[in-house]
């Protein structure tokens, strides 16, 4: 944006996008639920056996607090790779 050319800062730039990426998706899962909607990984959440189901209905359960600590997990890995 201010004429910066330097790989370092494109890299630490990747990341912070990828991390507010993943953010922004966690943030909107309950304005998605209410929409008969989910937006989260599959892979995750069958690790964890939870359904997209399990997000549309609200459900509080372990297994879902599970998945979305563990999607979180990877906005933080991606902020651990900028510092």
């Amino acid at each position: 944006i201010l004429g910066v050319r330097d790989i370092h800062a494109d890299h630490a730039a990747s990341h912070i996008g990828k991390a507010q990426g993943i953010v922004t998706c966690l943030r909107a899962t309950p304005y998605h639920s209410t929409r008969q909607k989910a937006f989260l990984p599959m892979d995750i959440c069958m690790l964890h056996g939870v359904s997209q189901e399990d997000f549309i209905r609200g459900k509080q359960e372990k297994n879902v607090r599970d998945v979305i600590y563990d999607i979180a997990s990877q906005a933080h890995i991606h902020l651990e790779h900028v510092r």
